[in-house]
């Protein structure tokens, strides 16, 4: 594929990783520079909705006792629970009205790091006789690589939106270390700039 020169086809829908209050500065469990990512996810929505293409929201939405809290022996503290603020989108993007949204890691005891992961995302996606997807959001080195593990999995072709993207870094160099596997595992690195 030529991707200085991508065009976007029916068969292409946009997937908007986790973009969520608690993943940004001040949030509970805050990705560093996490909403860089806001003014350019903002543009590739455009360009989705321009074309009248599919914009799919994954979201953390956890019960207050989440295993994945560190109350619960998990690694995270609270975060992104289930109708609170710290839950609720970046207001800048407008998901609400724009998107489909999904939500994972909905049960106590199952957590979930994969947009696909019992969210109904494939079979939306199959329904819609997509076969490219379109990955940005929060975090590079978990649900963003999750999400396009399980994509390319699947069967999808994946575009990795690199400047949409942004790593916890838990371990420093644990982002560049996700793109380089999702990119060896066939993901294709995009920017902005390429969409034609």
């Amino acid at each position: 594929m030529d991707a200085a020169k991508l065009k976007l086809n029916r068969h292409d829908a946009l997937i908007v990783v986790d973009v969520q209050n608690d993943f940004l500065p001040g949030g509970a469990l805050a990705v560093p520079d996490g909403d860089a990512v806001i003014p350019v996810l903002r543009r590739y929505i455009q360009c989705f909705l321009d074309e009248n293409l599919p914009a799919i929201a994954t979201r953390d939405w956890h019960t207050p006792n989440h295993c994945s809290f560190t109350a619960q022996g998990g690694p995270w503290p609270a975060h992104c629970v289930a109708e609170t603020t710290g839950a609720t989108f970046a207001p800048e993007l407008d998901l609400e009205t724009h998107t489909m949204i999904l939500s994972k890691a909905t049960e106590a005891d199952k957590d979930a790091y994969s947009g696909f992961d019992q969210t109904g995302l494939d079979d939306e996606l199959r329904r819609r006789d997509i076969s490219r997807i379109f990955v940005g959001g929060l975090a590079t080195d978990y649900c963003v690589l999750n999400t396009v593990l399980d994509g390319l999995m699947l069967g999808y072709k994946v575009c990795l939106l690199e400047d949409a993207i942004r790593a916890v870094d838990a371990k420093p160099g644990d982002g560049e270390r996700a793109i380089s596997e999702m990119t060896e595992k066939g993901a294709i690195p995009v920017r902005l700039e390429q969409l034609a």
